[in-house]
This record gives structure tokens, C-alpha cells and sequence, in this order.
């Protein structure tokens, strides 16, 4: 009989259990998610591990009966402590958390490793104040979990289709050109990178994944500035000088860098074609140098407080390489079936291009009330590009008089985008709703002007000329829902987009029109034990467009039998991504699924009627990848760590080949970092880290890639109270980057080898001036717009 009355008393001893609310803060009255407090008895046992929630609230309960002491450790914070008796406290519980001064008397503090940062809907490497702040954005970007940088092409888990942004804002530039620009970006103007794998709603819904630079705010009163130098040894040099400065005071904060980038760059190659028709084989060797003399990168952000209400922030970013030149010597030989050498010839490529980058954004945020808050962003981007190439071919084919055959070329590239966007969030203790509009206009203008010799003379040849104008304009609208009740997180949002696009070519006249309307859902589904295990479920559909320079169908010739050719007709590639995570303890794993139907990307196809070897930008059928992402940071001792990133995938690319038959292409491959740091000295901050790349063999559409690794070493360390911090970087020890791509099917058989100069030693200079500490930062107090909330 006891037991049928303990039973029916039982729920009411559990709703008798007395729950205690808290917020964790810090000083500036923000509110810290995913901080954990701890739980101990009166002989300091730890009871219980309990994570803050996104809005920095948790719960605690099942405590009466005795006192307990609360711990918050973070990293970020300095150690708090704090007794009570759980039956006494009528009040929610303010934690608040206070910066460690004996830790922040540089603006460059100390830690081994970043931090990596597992939340909802995006995973968030903290590069500020670690020892990787004296690479370039670009190096950071390749130590990053979950990217890699084959080749110099971004990719997050296997894919290249990826948006670029910085604060939240598009990077127009691709290839080399985003490489040069985020190498001329120093690590100290960096806070972290978000790679978001599955973008939530208020996201355009182009590429795969999003990768987000995120820059620092100016913190600190007064003025203050670096000055830095770097010099970079590969076969030729090259080197880098800037300027970096900030100022704040009051309600204005300033920053300004300027970068100055000069060198020479190498790159060789080998091509090999073989035409089964006539058993020839075409060998083709290029070592291109470039010459740079001025890479000139300017950022600029100015943030101003109208009131404790209202910001506006102003941001430009420019990237401007008036003049880069070479000349091409490639020599050509020809085999016979009996490996003979027949027939020859030589190209001479005498080039030189010109290139602008601008970004300038504007945006003002508005306190609507405690909980929503409305944002306004209007954004301008331009890219204006030029080459000129004078190519001349020196022939000597067997049974033919040699000859010689001069053509020019001149390409004109001009982008233009500008977008509006405005975001409304609303949010209280459990729940937060986002929503937004946008609008974004793109316009761009191609042109290629070629001319070739006749007669002695050179002649323009308006049937190998071209123009191509294209716009697009595109409105977009979304929603999204977060819930929060404690140990589980959800969010779900839906983004929908209207495309409307016409594409004008002159030579042969097209035009190409097309409208469409798509919806993008997104949901994610996070739960956290209270021994901090954390899963995380979510799903994303996506588009990727074609890059603007792609939809072009003009024939950029490389020499007289090889050109590249885009297509105005490129679709959109529809991409779903799937993702499970599971976090613990700095372990982060990442089992996922992605399919894309109708992935555009560069391939090759050899023409045995003309022996051209064309490159091709075009559509395939689908690509299907599924994988596993590992990344872990093993603190051995406090002077020793080992840092883990591990990516294993299973990719599909199915094609049509030139033959109209489906092929498959498929492979496992795997991406591999691991490196260990060493604290030399903690007093000087010297630091030495190695490390070593591997990526195993790979494919492209038709391509198929070997495989390829580097080793690295990089050293820092710093003098004269911190002021000055050298940097020694080896990169690509033993020269094994170089890659073999190729192509083999039906009639097509070709190869290229590939070598982009990696083997290098960089030695960075640093100099801190100026008000270098956070102690006189002054708080942020609650002025009469606040108290009218």
C-alpha cells in the first residue's frame, strides 16, 4: 500500500524540487551563451556541469538541503566563484564575468591554440589572440577546421562551391585574385572564421557553404597602431609592407590598413595530350613568371554611436594590382606512334593585366526595444579587370614550310553588384525570430577584342571578337524561428528567392532569358547532456550559380591549339546538404551528405579534328558526397599541443562525355592536418609550431587528381615588452605540392602537371605603438534611450 502512495506522490515531489534561474553576463551587460558553470559541494566535489543556453540562461535544480559553491572558468573571463544556499535565494542568480587584467595588459594576450566553437547552425574558429595571428588571412584560412586549400581553391568539406564573405558582406573575387587579396589581410585584424556548412535563412542561398571572416572591433581608447614587413623567398622574392591603425574615443571608432604587396611569381606545368587517332603525342612545357610590382589592399571601418540606441558602420575594402607582366616561352614537340619526335613548335606569350577591387557597405542598426532590434545594409561591390596578350607561334610541323602566326588578344571585364538588405530580430529568454528582406542588382560587361596577322599586317577580326552583357536581379525574402528551452536548441527558417536574368552575346548573337522562383528550408536541431555532449542535427537546400566570368562564350586563347571557353547557358546547381555533429570536450565530429544536381565547373576535352585542347566551363550531371570531419586540439602539457583535422569523404561526379555516353567518376579521399606547438618560452611569447598537410588523390567532373602534401614550420616570438614579434615561416619543406590532373576516357587522354611554386621561407616583422592597453577602456553605461526601453 506504501508504494501505491509513493507512486501517486511522486510527481509531486519532483514539481516540489526548487529551480533557480541565472544569467551568466559579462561587464558590458551581454549576455554569454554556451559558458559553463559548474557545481560543487561544501567539500568542493563537483556535483554538476551546466551550459548556458544562447541567451547565456540556465537552470539549476535538484539542490536543496545544502549550500553549493558555483564556478565559471572560461578562458575569455577571469575565474568566479560564488556561494549560497539553495533554499535561502528567492532571485535569479546574475553571474557576471569580468576580463582578467593581468591578462589583458597587452591588446595581445596569450593562448596555446584558437578556439573552436560548436554552435547551432555553424562552427566558429577563434583565431583572436592566438599564436596564428602573425600568418595572413590566407594562411589562417588553410589551418581553419573543416577548409582546405588544394590547388588555391577554397573548399569546405570536399566542396568549392562556397560564398566568401568578410563581416557578413560578398567577396567578388575568385582564384588568385581572393588568394592575393586575403594574403594581403594581416591575422591581427582578424576575430574568427564561421565555417556554416548548412547557412541559415538569412543567408543568400548561394553556394554550398559560407565562409565568414570576421574582423575585430577597436576596444581600446585612444590610438594605436602596427606597422608590419614581411619578405617571402620561393625561387624569386617577394614582399610585403603596411600600416595599421586605430583610434577611439568616445562614440567613434577608427580603423585603417593599408598593404603594399610587390614580387615575382612562378608557377610550372607540364601538358601531355595523346590523340589515339593518329598516335601522336603532344608535350608542352610552361614555366610562367609574372611580375607584380604594386598589390595595393586598403580596408577601412569607422563605427559611430548616435546614441545607445543606434550604430552606423562604414566599411571599404579595395584591392588594386595596376600592372601585372610576363612573357610565356613554351615549347611544343610532337611524337609519332614510334615516340619520334616530328613536328614542333613555340609559343611566346607577351602579357600584361590590370585589376580593381572595390567593397564599400553601409549599415545602421536601431534598438527597437529590449528584445528586437532592426538592421539596414546597403552594399556596393566592383571589379574591373584587364589582360592584353600578344601571342606569337613559331611552327615547324613535319611535311609543312615553318610559318610563323601572330594574334592578340584584349579582355574587358567589368562587375558591378549593389544590394539592400534589411533584418528584423526580435528575441526574449526561449525564443528568437529573425526575418528580412533583400534586393541585389548585378550588371556585367565582357568584352574581347582579337585581331591576327594577315598579310604582314594585323588584322581585327570581329568573327572571333565578342561582347557579353549580363544582369541579374534578384529579390529575396526569409524567416526564421529559434527555440531555446534548455538542453535543446531548434531552428528553422525558410528563404525564398526570385531570379530574373538575361544574358546578351554579340559573336554569334544570343540572347538568354530566364525567370525563377525558389524556396531554401533550413532546420537544426542541437541537444546538450549535462555532461556537455553535444549533438547537433540539420538540413539546408541551396543554389549555386555560375560565376559571371563562366557564363562568357568567348575563346580566351592560351596559345594557338588551347583556349578557355565559358557558356551563357549554365544552370544553377541545386545543392542539399545533411549534417550530423557530435562535440566534446574540443572534440568536434561532422558526419555529412551532399548532393548537387547540376554542379558547374571547369573540365578538359581534346578535339582530335583540330588538336585543340579546350577547357571548358560547363555543367555536369550531379555530384553525390558523403563524408566524415574530425578536428581535436590535445593539450599534452601546458607548453605542448597537437592539433588534429581530419576529413574522409566518398565523392561521385557523374558525367556526359564527348561521345554523349554517362560516365562516373568516383574516389575516397581523404584531407589530413596535423600539427603540434610548442611554448618555448611563455616570458617572450616564443612559440614553434610543424606541421603537415596530405590530400590524397581526388576528381573534378572528368578530372582526376593525385595526391600531394606539404610540411610546414612556422616560429614567433616577440621583444622589447611585447612590442616587436618576428615570425619564420618554411612552407612546403620538401616540395611535395605539385599535382598531376587528368583526363582519361573513350578518345580523351591528357594530363598536366602542376607546380604553383609553394616552397617557400617568409620571414614577418611586427611593431606595436601607442596605446596598447584595455585599462582605461571605459564601460558602457546606460544612457536615457536605455532607460526608456
Amino acid at each position: 500500500m506504501y508504494k501505491f502512495f509513493l507512486f501517486l506522490c511522486f510527481p509531486l515531489l519532483i514539481f516540489s524540487q526548487k529551480k533557480i534561474e541565472g544569467t551568466v553576463l559579462n561587464t558590458r551587460q551581454e549576455k554569454l551563451p554556451r559558458i559553463a558553470v559548474e557545481v560543487y559541494d561544501s567539500q568542493n566535489k563537483l556535483l554538476k556541469t551546466i551550459i548556458t543556453d544562447d541567451h547565456g540562461n540556465f537552470i539549476l535544480e535538484g539542490f536543496s538541503g545544502q549550500p553549493v559553491k558555483i564556478v565559471v572558468n572560461d578562458l575569455e573571463y577571469a575565474r568566479f566563484e560564488h556561494y549560497f544556499d539553495p533554499e535561502q535565494q528567492d532571485r535569479p542568480l546574475i553571474v557576471v564575468l569580468r576580463k582578467d587584467t593581468r591578462d589583458i595588459q597587452e591588446v595581445v594576450m596569450t593562448k596555446p591554440k584558437p578556439l573552436v566553437k560548436r554552435k547551432i547552425d555553424r562552427l566558429e574558429f577563434n583565431v583572436e589572440n592566438s599564436n596564428i595571428t602573425s600568418l595572413n588571412v590566407w594562411e589562417i584560412l588553410k589551418k581553419t577546421p573543416g577548409v582546405t586549400a588544394n590547388n588555391d581553391v577554397l573548399a569546405i568539406k570536399g566542396s568549392t562551391s562556397i560564398l566568401v564573405t568578410i563581416n557578413d558582406k560578398k567577396v567578388m573575387l575568385t582564384g588568385d585574385e581572393l588568394k592575393n587579396f586575403l594574403e594581403n589581410i594581416q591575422g591581427e585584424e582578424l576575430k574568427s572564421v564561421e565555417v556554416i556548412t548548412n547557412p541559415p535563412a538569412k543567408y543568400e542561398a548561394s553556394g554550398s557553404a559560407v565562409l565568414n571572416i570576421v574582423m575585430k572591433k577597436n576596444n581600446v581608447e585612444g590610438y594605436r597602431g602596427i606597422i608590419s614587413s614581411k619578405y617571402i623567398q620561393s625561387r624569386y622574392a617577394k614582399g610585403m609592407g603596411g600600416i595599421t591603425q586605430y583610434y577611439r574615443k568616445n562614440k567613434l571608432s577608427v580603423m585603417g590598413s593599408y598593404n603594399l604587396n610587390s614580387g615575382t611569381y612562378y608557377r610550372e606545368g607540364t601538358d601531355h595530350v595523346y590523340y589515339v587517332e593518329d598516335q601522336t603525342r603532344w608535350i608542352s612545357t610552361m614555366n610562367r613568371k609574372d611580375r607584380n610590382k604594386s598589390q595595393n589592399t586598403l580596408n577601412f571601418n569607422a563605427e559611430y554611436e548616435a546614441d545607445s540606441l543606434t550604430n552606423i558602420r562604414l566599411n571599404y575594402s579595395g584591392y588594386f594590382s595596376p600592372k601585372s607582366y610576363g612573357i610565356y616561352n613554351v615549347p611544343t614537340l610532337i611524337y609519332n606512334g614510334q615516340n619520334i619526335a616530328e613536328s614542333d613548335y613555340t609559343t611566346v606569350n607577351d602579357h600584361h593585366s590590370r585589376s580593381v577591387n572595390n567593397i564599400l557597405s553601409l549599415q545602421a542598426d536601431r534598438k527597437i526595444n529590449k528584445k528586437s532590434q532592426l538592421t539596414w545594409t546597403n552594399y556596393f561591390a566592383g571589379n574591373n579587370f584587364r589582360k592584353y596578350q600578344n601571342v606569337l607561334t613559331y611552327l615547324n610541323f613535319i611535311n609543312q614550310p615553318p610559318g610563323v602566326n601572330n594574334f592578340l588578344t584584349e579582355n574587358k571585364n567589368n562587375v558591378q553588384l549593389y544590394s539592400t538588405q534589411v533584418d528584423y530580430q526580435w528575441k526574449n529568454e526561449n525564443w528568437e525570430l529573425e526575418s528580412g528582406s533583400k534586393y541585389s542588382f548585378v550588371k556585367t560587361s565582357s568584352q574581347l577584342g582579337f585581331s591576327d596577322n594577315e598579310n604582314g599586317e594585323l588584322q581585327y577580326r570581329p568573327e572571333k571578337s565578342n561582347t557579353f552583357d549580363y544582369k541579374e536581379h534578384n529579390f529575396a525574402l526569409y524567416a526564421s524561428l529559434a527555440y531555446s528551452p534548455g538542453k535543446w536548441n531548434f531552428k528553422a527558417g525558410l528563404r525564398t528567392e526570385k531570379t530574373d536574368l538575361e544574358g546578351l552575346v554579340s559573336e554569334p548573337y544570343e540572347v538568354n532569358r530566364n525567370q525563377y522562383w525558389k524556396l531554401f528550408p533550413t532546420l537544426f536541431v542541437q541537444y546538450t547532456t549535462d555532461n556537455n555532449h553535444q549533438f547537433g542535427l540539420s538540413y539546408g537546400k541551396r543554389i549555386s550559380r555560375p560565376p559571371y566570368s563562366s557564363l562568357n562564350p568567348a575563346k580566351s586563347y592560351y596559345n594557338l591549339f588551347s583556349y578557355y571557353q565559358g557558356d551563357p547557358g549554365l544552370k544553377a546547381a541545386i545543392i542539399h546538404n545533411l549534417n550530423f555533429t557530435y562535440t566534446w570536450k574540443e572534440w568536434n565530429l561532422d558526419l555529412y551528405y551532399r548532393k548537387e544536381i547540376d554542379p558547374s565547373m571547369e573540365i578538359s576535352y581534346q578535339d582530335p579534328d583540330t588538336n585543340n585542347l579546350i577547357y571548358h566551363y560547363t555543367n555536369i550531371e550531379k555530384e553525390e558526397a558523403y563524408g566524415l570531419s574530425l578536428y581535436k586540439n590535445l593539450l599534452i602539457k601546458p607548453w605542448w599541443n597537437i592539433s588534429l583535422s581530419e576529413n574522409l569523404e566518398h565523392l561521385e561526379n557523374y558525367f556526359i562525355g564527348v561521345d554523349q555516353l554517362l560516365y562516373k567518376n568516383k574516389v575516397w579521399n581523404l584531407f589530413s592536418d596535423i600539427s603540434t606547438a610548442f611554448i618555448l618560452d611563455k616570458g617572450n611569447d616564443w612559440k614553434l609550431e610543424i606541421g603537415h598537410r596530405y590530400y590524397s588523390p581526388s576528381i573534378q567532373g572528368t578530372f582526376r587528381i593525385s595526391g600531394s602534401s606539404s610540411t610546414y614550420l612556422v616560429m614567433n616570438r616577440k621583444f622589447f615588452s611585447k612590442k616587436l614579434e618576428a615570425s619564420l615561416l618554411f612552407n612546403d619543406i620538401f616540395k611535395t605540392s605539385g599535382e598531376k590532373v587528368s583526363t582519361k576516357y573513350a578518345n580523351q587522354d591528357n594530363y598536366f602537371l602542376d607546380y604553383r611554386d609553394t616552397r617557400s621561407f617568409t620571414l614577418s616583422l611586427k611593431f606595436n605603438f601607442g596605446n596598447q592597453s584595455v585599462k582605461n577602456a571605459k564601460p558602457i553605461k546606460k544612457v536615457e534611450e536605455q532607460e526608456r526601453m
